[in-house]
């Protein structure tokens, strides 16, 4: 009885390429809602059977452009049959990734505490 032998890193694999094939295969997209999202992280299930993509926007509404994106998840990943050499390709779920939004939101009240603080500074003592 022979055993397949996993291959090392192969999901990780499969996800980066997935991430770079959905970028490419988004910008086709005819509708409105989708308005160049970025691509984040794509994470693949073991058995390829699911494949959560992690997206953040610049313009357009996060919410309307997560719709869009999983209302279009079956082209897309018909797409991905085509471009893809391996037997399963994942069922896609798009999520919005506030990752950046929170690390904009961190910056702005890290800059407004230091503004405080320098002002703070400067007042003379009694």
């Amino acid at each position: 009885m022979r055993h397949k032998r996993a291959i090392p890193n192969r999901g990780f694999r499969v996800a980066d390429q997935i991430q770079r094939d959905l970028a490419e295969l988004i910008r086709e997209l005819k509708d409105p809602r989708v308005r160049m999202p970025t691509i984040n992280a794509v994470e693949v299930t073991p058995d390829y059977a699911h494949a959560k993509v992690f997206f953040s926007v610049l313009i357009g509404d996060p919410q309307e452009t997560e719709e869009a994106l999983n209302e279009a998840a079956g082209f897309l990943r018909n797409g991905l049959f085509k471009r893809l050499q391996i037997h399963t390709v994942p069922s896609l779920h798009f999520h919005f990734d506030r990752t950046t939004e929170r690390a904009a939101e961190m910056s702005a009240l890290i800059s407004k505490a230091n503004a405080t603080r320098a002002l703070d500074d400067e007042e003379p003592n009694d």
